[in-house]
């Protein structure tokens, strides 16, 4: 007779019962219509309207136009901001006219977010129908000036008060 031994291992643990029962498909439906709600509602509360796109970008402008009133002073030449309803830059005056400013990473070239924007100064500075165009010289008094940005109805206005104070309203 062949004795069988039966070795016991006090690490093992019996068999656990299966079980069978899962997610129904109703559950599973509230779970992604929850979450395709919190999604959207998060989407929403991302996006910018126009008026606070006009004023993100009058705060942007009005700190490069007070850095540009700076380096006019400190390179002792003239420097222009030069807007058309799409895009603005900032121009440097050199003997054969208004050049744009290179290699120069914030007064460069930059399109406006939500274009086109309506651009106009208050008092007309340049007689001419081009581009709006605003001068800052090497002194560092100028002329008091309100550019104004608009897309529809929306608009937001940046108060230059000519000594160097560039306010947003």
């Amino acid at each position: 007779m062949i004795a069988s031994v039966i070795l016991h291992n006090p690490f093992s643990r019996p068999a656990a019962r299966r079980s069978t029962a899962g997610f129904t498909l109703l559950e599973l439906l509230v779970v992604l219509v929850i979450a395709g709600l919190t999604l959207g509602m998060v989407s929403l509360g991302s996006l910018q309207n126009d008026q606070q796109i006009l004023q993100n970008e009058a705060q942007r402008i009005a700190l490069l136009f007070q850095l540009a009133r700076d380096e006019a002073i400190v390179r002792n030449r003239p420097i222009a901001f030069e807007s058309t309803s799409e895009r603005y830059r900032f121009l440097i005056r050199e003997d054969n006219g208004w050049n744009p400013i290179a290699q120069d990473d914030m007064l460069r070239e930059r399109e406006y977010k939500r274009a086109p924007v309506n651009v106009s100064v208050s008092p007309v500075l340049s007689e001419d129908d081009g581009p709006v165009r605003v001068v800052f010289g090497r002194e560092p008094v100028d002329k008091p000036f309100v550019l104004t940005l608009a897309i529809g109805d929306k608009h937001v206005g940046i108060r230059a008060d000519g000594i160097g104070h560039y306010t947003v309203e």
